[in-house]
């Protein structure tokens, strides 16, 4: 069994996540092993925390990233408060907080950065403020003046956390997501680190990538190994590896994927002659890559990431609950571990989806993905693989209720729906080797506010926008999920079978602190939100759920309407 995470001192002693616990025994014996099954004491205070920090910026640009993340994009305060600030006395500044209230906000030196920089300008031991160089203190200065201020609302709400609601907290300062998630790596577990400019090279600096850098930007990430870079996965940095050294890269072995034994630094990527937007398009390319990513890469391995931080939505896109195993190979062991997993996912479901006993979205969709590993070779080794294979199904109406606990309705639904998806992906009796199994609710609908919605123009929209050939799968998976959520409509599948061989989740090994997610309800990235799947010549309606056939769906339609 997998140590699924650990804490710093953990780290300090040299354990790291998805270590096999009998390992992490032998080279820290006194660890303690905490079960980690129920997370509703983490979800409760993410859910807190998040709030208090929402509640300071009006643009709603807060962005969750698992329980302990989150993006703010602080640029409405910055764009206020630059504009208000007394060039003539900036030691003596004043962080308005309310545009409403003058009163509300904080003292602060516009001369200096809160807390550590990078690069580091001073060499005092844990500095309250780092005293900048001269010409960084010139208000004239946009970026500079604006990073500053950055910095001190960085480190108000950080205090704030720590004071307020008693949780400790690290901070990164920068213009986008790539390095702000980065550089707040720096001063870890309490501190909050800026990276200063200059950004981009000097004009008179020479245009040969084999000189030093000559920008921050590149010196802070040139040293990071290429998969440590978010959004730089599993499959692509190995790519990358075996593309620099003309080899492929190796890793430790063992039933759990150990780390690289052969890093690649941001530094030989960007350096290699090869290497540039239009081959990294062609090295990348495969089976469920996107276009543009070879652009994509090169941007990051620059420090450039044009994401926007996403204003929260009140409904996820979707729920999902896996867990990775050394091996299942019965179908005794399976339906344990699902009956587990979505146990799990309910729980899940009650707490993301219920306000007041009342839901305020229904998923339509089940999804079940197993991760088979590869056979061993004739040499005794086994190729590394992150390929899963999923089946989708629409999503019984009867996991709705209140009136039943979630033990018997878990049952339920492993038994009637997900063990005939399991043997339909796995039809051989057993042996099948999985390292992970993953259970899924999509197709988020929500349910109707106070001010209601007109069930006939649903059922309209609803016919409008049925999809009936799925051959090309779309190009932009997360634009896809936002004409879905937007029109509240229901994808039916063809006859055809709703199985698929899906992306691998990239940069499994590395949890939240290493990971950027578009979306923070454990959405993952690369996945097609799927639609219902037709079966048998019927469809699922999109008021109640139930299983209607075609040619009965506009009088059940109807019977709703009349229903009120």
């Amino acid at each position: 069994m997998p140590l699924v995470t650990c804490n710093y001192e953990a780290r300090r002693r040299g354990l790291h996540k998805l270590q096999l616990i009998t390992e992490a025994k032998k080279i820290c014996p006194d660890v303690i092993i905490v079960l980690g099954e129920e997370l509703g004491r983490f979800r409760d205070a993410s859910k807190l925390l998040y709030k208090y920090l929402e509640s300071f910026t009006s643009s709603g640009k807060v962005e969750r990233l698992g329980f302990d993340e989150v993006w703010m994009d602080v640029t409405d305060m910055v764009d206020w408060n630059q504009g208000l600030l007394n060039t003539h006395d900036l030691t003596n500044s004043f962080f308005h907080l309310n545009k409403n209230d003058p009163t509300i906000g904080f003292s602060y030196d516009a001369t200096t950065i809160a807390g550590h920089s990078f690069p580091n300008t001073i060499t005092r031991d844990d500095p309250t403020n780092t005293p900048l160089p001269s010409q960084f203190s010139d208000p004239k200065d946009d970026l500079s003046t604006r990073l500053i201020l950055g910095s001190h609302i960085a480190q108000y709400l950080r205090l704030g956390l720590e004071e307020n609601q008693g949780y400790t907290s690290t901070v990164g300062i920068s213009t986008n997501k790539l390095l702000s998630k980065l550089v707040g790596n720096l001063n870890k577990p309490k501190g909050q680190t800026t990276l200063l400019p200059p950004y981009t090279d000097s004009p008179d600096s020479l245009p040969n990538p084999e000189v030093e850098a000559t920008n921050n930007v590149q010196l802070f990430l040139d040293p990071h190994e290429i998969g440590k870079i978010p959004g730089i996965g599993c499959k692509i940095s190995q790519k990358l590896r075996n593309h620099i050294l003309s080899r492929p890269a190796a890793f430790s072995t063992g039933l759990i994927y150990g780390p690289t034994e052969d890093p690649i630094s941001v530094h030989d990527v960007r350096t290699s002659p090869s290497l540039n937007p239009a081959f990294l398009e062609s090295l990348l390319s495969g089976p469920g890559s996107h276009r543009g990513t070879g652009l994509k890469i090169w941007n990051l391995v620059h420090g450039i990431d044009d994401s926007e931080v996403q204003q929260v939505k009140k409904v996820p896109t979707q729920i999902s609950i896996e867990d990775s195993y050394i091996r299942l190979n019965t179908l005794s062991e399976v339906r344990k571990e699902l009956t587990a997993l979505t146990t799990t996912l309910l729980k899940r479901m009650h707490i993301d989806l219920l306000t007041d006993n009342a839901w305020l979205a229904h998923p339509k969709t089940i999804r079940l993905s197993t991760r088979p590993r590869p056979p061993l070779g004739a040499d005794g080794t086994r190729t590394r693989s992150f390929t899963r294979i999923s089946r989708s199904a629409p999503l019984p109406s009867y996991v709705f209720t209140l009136k039943d606990d979630v033990d018997s309705i878990a049952e339920k639904l492993v038994t009637s729906t997900l063990i005939p998806m399991f043997k339909y992906l796995h039809p051989q009796p057993s042996g099948w080797d999985l390292s992970l199994m993953n259970v899924a609710v999509t197709n988020m609908v929500e349910v109707s506010t106070e001010k209601g919605r007109d069930i006939k123009s649903l059922f309209s929209r609803k016919r409008e926008w049925d999809v009936v050939d799925r051959d090309v799968p779309p190009d932009d998976v997360e634009e896809m999920e936002d004409v879905v959520d937007s029109v509240q409509h229901n994808v039916s599948h063809s006859l055809q079978p709703d199985t698929e061989t899906e992306n691998p989740v990239e940069l499994r090994q590395q949890g939240s602190e290493d990971l950027i997610l578009p979306l923070s309800q454990n959405s993952e990235e690369g996945w097609d939100d799927d639609g219902e799947e037709e079966v048998e010549g019927r469809e699922g309606c999109v008021v109640c759920g139930a299983m209607i056939p075609r040619f009965a769906m506009d009088a059940h339609g109807r019977w709703h309407v009349m229903e009120g």
